[in-house]
C-alpha cells in the first residue's frame, strides 16, 4: 500500500499556498466595494487553517515524492482545490448547491469555462474576478506553480511536473532544474497576460472586462463576465485580440518561451506541431466562413468570416469564447468546430484533448501500416518532423487514444441513461473532456449547463477533471496495481 501521509503533508502546504490566491478578489472587492470582501477573508482563513492543521498532523512524514506520490497529489490537489474554492460562491449566493459551486470551480480550475450561472453582467466583480482567477490558475497548473515557488516540491518536482503538464512530450526541459523551467514558463505566461490586458483596454474594454477576458484567453479558460460571453461587445477589434491571444494559449509555451529569448519567430516556424495548429485554425475558420456565406446565414463573406473564425478558433483552442448562437448554424459547422475541439491545441499549451502531436503521430502511424500492407519488410520509422518518435510514445498515444474514446462513450451512455437526449450528453461530455466550454443543444452556446440534473452535473464534473489531467493520470489511480507495493 501507498503511504498516504506524506502526501497529505505537501497537500496541506498547497492549500496554505492556495489560500494566498483570494488575495486578488478580496482587493477586487474592496476596489469595487462590492461588499463580498469579508466572504473571500472568511474563506481564506478557512483555506489556511485547515492546510495548517494538514499539514501540522503530517508533518513528520514528510519525505521526498515519488512517481506514484505525484498522481495522487496532483488528482487529490485538484479535486480538494475546486471544493474549497467553491466557499465564495456558497456564502455570496445561497441559493446555489454545492453540486452547482463545485462544477463551477472545477470548470474555472480546469479551464473547461462551462457555467451554471447566469446573470453575470450583474454579478459581484469580486465573483467574476475570482472565477477567472480560477481559470488563470488551472491554466498553467497550481501544481507547476507550486515547483515554481515552493521549494519543498523541488526535490520531488519532476514527478509532479509530468503528472501536471499536458501532453505526451513530457520529459523536455528548458532548464536542468525543473523548477527553474516551471518558473521560465510562468514568466512567459504573465507576460502574455500583461500584454492581452493591455490590448484589450486599449480597445475600449473596461479594467476588470479587460483583465477577466485576459485571464480567460491565455489560459483557454473561456469564462467571462458577462451572459453573451464576447457577443455583448460585438467589437471585431476585441474578437480579433482575443483570436490572436487564444492562438498564443493554444500553442507550446516552451516554444514561446524560444521565441521571447531569441527575438525570432523562427522556433514558432521549426515547430511542426505549432505550423500545424496554425494551419489547421486558419483554413478550417476560411472552410467555415465560406460555408455560413454560401449557406446565407450572414449577408457578406467577410461577416460570415468574422462570426466564423471567432467561434471557430474559440471552440478549437478549446477556449469557450462566443459570439453568435452558432448552435443555430446549419448542423455541419457546430459539429466540425467540436472535432476540432478535440485534436487542436498542442502538448504544452493551456488547452485539452487530444493535442495535435498525437493526431500527428497517429496518422502518420496508419500511413505506415497502410505501407506495410503493400511492403511487408519496409523499416520506415514514424517521424515528427525531423525526429523519429520511439516505439514506446507511439504505443503510449494508442493507449491515450483508446480510452480517451472509451471515457466519452462511458460518460455519454451515463448521461443519456440519466436523461439527456444524445446530441445534448455527448456534446457536453465532449465539451467537458476537451475542458471546451459549450456543447450543443440543450447546453449550446446561448445557455449553459443548469439545465442538467445533479447527477449529470457530476458525471461532466468528473469529466472536466479527467480531460486535464489527460486521462491517463487519474485512471491510472482505478487499477489494482497502482495500490499494490
Amino acid at each position: 500500500m501507498i503511504n498516504l501521509l506524506p502526501v497529505l503533508n505537501v497537500l496541506g502546504r498547497l492549500m496554505s499556498f492556495f489560500s494566498l490566491t483570494y488575495l486578488m478578489p478580496i482587493i477586487g472587492s474592496l476596489v469595487y466595494a462590492d461588499g463580498q470582501a469579508a466572504d473571500f477573508a472568511t474563506a481564506m482563513m478557512v483555506t489556511a487553517s485547515s492546510g495548517l492543521i494538514l499539514f501540522g498532523l503530517t508533518h513528520r512524514h514528510y519525505r521526498e515524492l515519488r512517481a506514484r506520490d505525484g498522481f495522487v497529489l496532483v488528482s487529490a490537489s485538484w479535486t480538494l482545490m475546486a471544493g474549497i474554492a467553491t466557499l465564495p460562491l456558497l456564502m455570496v449566493y445561497s441559493d446555489m448547491s454545492f453540486t452547482d459551486a463545485y462544477f463551477e470551480t472545477m470548470s474555472g480550475l480546469t479551464t473547461t469555462g462551462a457555467t451554471v450561472m447566469s446573470g453575470l453582467d450583474q454579478a459581484p466583480p469580486s465573483i467574476n474576478l475570482w472565477r477567472h482567477e480560477l481559470n488563470w490558475l488551472g491554466g498553467m497548473g497550481i501544481i507547476v506553480l507550486a515547483i515554481a515557488v515552493l521549494p519543498m516540491l523541488g526535490v520531488g518536482g519532476m514527478q509532479l511536473y509530468k503528472a501536471e503538464v499536458p501532453g505526451p512530450m513530457k520529459n523536455a526541459k528548458l532548464t536542468a532544474r525543473i523548477r527553474d523551467t516551471a518558473k521560465l514558463l510562468w514568466l512567459v505566461y504573465v507576460a502574455y497576460t500583461v500584454a492581452c490586458i493591455a490590448t484589450l483596454k486599449l480597445a475600449g474594454m473596461n479594467w476588470l472586462d479587460a483583465i477577466c477576458h485576459a485571464f480567460a484567453a491565455l489560459s483557454l479558460g473561456g469564462f467571462s463576465t458577462r451572459d453573451a460571453s464576447v457577443g455583448a461587445f460585438d467589437d471585431p477589434v476585441i474578437e480579433f485580440i482575443l483570436i490572436v491571444f487564444m492562438t498564443v494559449g493554444a500553442l507550446n509555451f516552451a516554444t514561446h518561451y524560444l521565441v521571447l529569448r531569441g527575438r525570432s519567430l523562427r522556433p514558432l516556424w521549426e515547430d511542426i506541431e505549432a505550423r500545424a495548429v496554425i494551419a489547421t485554425l486558419s483554413l478550417s475558420s476560411l472552410l467555415v466562413g465560406i460555408y455560413l456565406w454560401l449557406e446565407g446565414v450572414y449577408p457578406s463573406f467577410w461577416t460570415s468570416l468574422r462570426h466564423a473564425s471567432f467561434n471557430l478558433v474559440s471552440l478549437a483552442t478549446d477556449c469557450g469564447f462566443v459570439s453568435q448562437d452558432y448552435d443555430k448554424w446549419p448542423v455541419f459547422a457546430p459539429l466540425f468546430m467540436l472535432f476540432l475541439s478535440c485534436i487542436t491545441v498542442s502538448s504544452g499549451s493551456t488547452g485539452g484533448g487530444i493535442k495535435m502531436v498525437r493526431t500527428l503521430a497517429l496518422a502518420k502511424q496508419a500511413r505506415r501500416e497502410l505501407q506495410r500492407l503493400l511492403h511487408p519488410s519496409m523499416v520506415r520509422p514514424v517521424k515528427i518532423g525531423e525526429a523519429a518518435m520511439p516505439g514506446s510514445i507511439i504505443i503510449a498515444v494508442l493507449g491515450f487514444i483508446f480510452l480517451y474514446f472509451i471515457s466519452i462513450v462511458t460518460a455519454t451512455f451515463l448521461m443519456v441513461l440519466s436523461g439527456a437526449d444524445f446530441m445534448t450528453g455527448f456534446s457536453a461530455i465532449i465539451a467537458c473532456i476537451n475542458n471546451a466550454g459549450p456543447g450543443l443543444n440543450q447546453v449550446g452556446p446561448a445557455t449553459n449547463f443548469s439545465v442538467l440534473n445533479d447527477f449529470q452535473v457530476w458525471v461532466c464534473s468528473f469529466t472536466m477533471l479527467l480531460g486535464r489531467l489527460e486521462v491517463l493520470s487519474l485512471l491510472v489511480l482505478f487499477t489494482p496495481d497502482f495500490w499494490r507495493p
